[in-house]
């Protein structure tokens, strides 16, 4: 990998690239600790020494902004809302006739989807900030601070519209960063900014243990943790790579005196085809009963709040049982409206292709589901168990559920850096092939 980015370096076009790339990451950061107008920065940061670590509610939201969620700044949200966006759009593909249809016009329709994805993140970053601004100004951001209530000062109705405009304008600039580092950078924009958002609490999470620790001044703890984390580096690393592959084989055809096809190829499925997404609707849908004690008028006193307070709670068994189960459940949920056995199976009629030992049409449609059905299983308990068991094992160092080697954020971190050394490296070598042609 270091070769690889040694080597761009030296091509002049790819560290443009890098450069570039380089310089949005830079201007994101930037946004991301500049506070909002109508906020009290000391307040902020008073509420955010005594509170962050205990505060699990906006924990997700918070940890995909990169600490700009709970800092209240232009960059608030992140890049939460076109996440979310982007998801629904993807649901409603399977459910909407007509963006089905768009999907399948090619690079027209793509281009439709995804102006419909901004238009619907714009609306939900109005959403979420008119949310995080009603949730600041009532004090119910930072439950237990004495200074909650004087995060706003103001609290006019022009001081919070002047708020919620600002966080959707900087959602906007965020989304329009994306895109740049995708059109002129290397890699996925948005996937790159996920990744620096994730990547920018890992040293004050690594340095927290070692103060937290008790063994030689902390560094005892420091380097499990350490080591703990390469490993299931490694684990993530080699079960991303896991794929099955099945064959497939083309007839040859006849088109006037030539001949075409004769060709063996393979589909590849991977073993966690879903990736992180069902982590993501998991910890998403388990934050529900907690937010609606929290909002809910003598929710917290009544019986029902009481053993939601009690139960739904990081480390119990309750919660770590229904995580778990959400988990597997939406892994099999995604893998099956993203992964259309019938269209592929069409696709490979259509164009000569069939599976040795397997007619083509509906029996090839019924063996790809059973083949995806079976590799989704050890897909689904190894991301339950990739969210849970570090969470758990490094809960004993001082670590909250969303330290960088724990669940959601090892997943995404492995996950985006291994696509951008893989577009890194194939640039490289159509370059190669250049340079070999000339």
């Amino acid at each position: 990998m270091l070769t690889a980015f040694a080597r761009a370096f030296k091509t002049p076009d790819l560290r443009k690239k890098l450069l570039f790339t380089l310089a949005m990451i830079v201007l994101y950061r930037l946004g991301a600790h500049i506070p909002i107008p109508g906020v009290d920065y000391q307040s902020v940061q008073i509420c955010v020494d005594q509170t962050a670590k205990s505060n699990n509610l906006l924990g997700l939201a918070n940890l995909f902004s990169g600490g700009a969620l709970l800092q209240i700044t232009v960059f608030a949200l992140g890049i939460m809302p076109y996440i979310t966006a982007s998801i629904i759009l993807q649901l409603l593909t399977v459910v909407i006739p007509r963006l089905e249809a768009l999907k399948k016009e090619g690079q027209s329709g793509t281009a439709k989807i995804t102006q419909y994805t901004r238009y619907l993140t714009v609306a939900l970053a109005v959403l979420q900030g008119t949310g995080l601004v009603a949730t600041a100004r009532s004090g119910a951001l930072f439950q237990g601070c004495a200074s909650a209530d004087a995060i706003v000062p103001d609290k006019s109705i022009f001081v919070i519209v002047t708020m919620v405009i600002t966080m959707t304008a900087g959602t906007a600039a965020v989304m329009w960063l994306g895109e740049l580092i995708t059109d002129r950078g290397i890699g996925n924009g948005m996937s790159i900014l996920m990744f620096i958002s994730i990547a920018a609490g890992f040293p004050g999470a690594l340095w927290a243990i070692k103060q937290q620790g008790k063994l030689a001044d902390g560094w005892i703890e420091f380097a499990v943790v350490m080591l703990v984390g390469f490993v299931m580096v490694g684990l993530v690393v080699f079960v991303e790579q896991a794929q099955r592959r099945i064959p497939v084989q083309y007839a040859k055809r006849m088109i006037g005196r030539r001949s075409y096809g004769g060709t063996s190829t393979y589909i590849p499925l991977k073993v966690n085809q879903a990736g992180v997404i069902p982590v993501i609707f998991a910890s998403s849908l388990l934050y529900i009963p907690t937010l609606v004690v929290q909002f809910s008028a003598g929710g917290g006193s009544s019986a029902w709040g009481s053993w939601i307070q009690q139960h739904f709670v990081d480390g119990k068994p309750f919660y770590v049982a229904t995580y778990f189960l959400l988990i597997v459940f939406f892994a099999f949920f995604y893998v099956a409206i993203s992964f259309n056995s019938d269209e592929v199976a069409d696709n490979m009629k259509k164009y000569g292709g069939f599976i040795p030992g397997i007619r083509a049409g509906r029996p090839t449609a019924e063996y790809l589901s059973y083949v995806l059905n079976r590799i989704t299983w050890p897909g689904s308990l190894y991301l339950g168990l990739i969210a849970l068991v570090p969470t758990m094992a490094l809960a004993g160092f001082g670590a909250n559920q969303n330290f960088p080697f724990g669940g959601t954020s090892i997943l995404i971190i492995v996950g985006v850096g291994l696509e951008t050394v893989k577009q890194i490296e194939s640039q490289l070598q159509q370059r190669n092939y250049e340079g070999f042609l000339r």
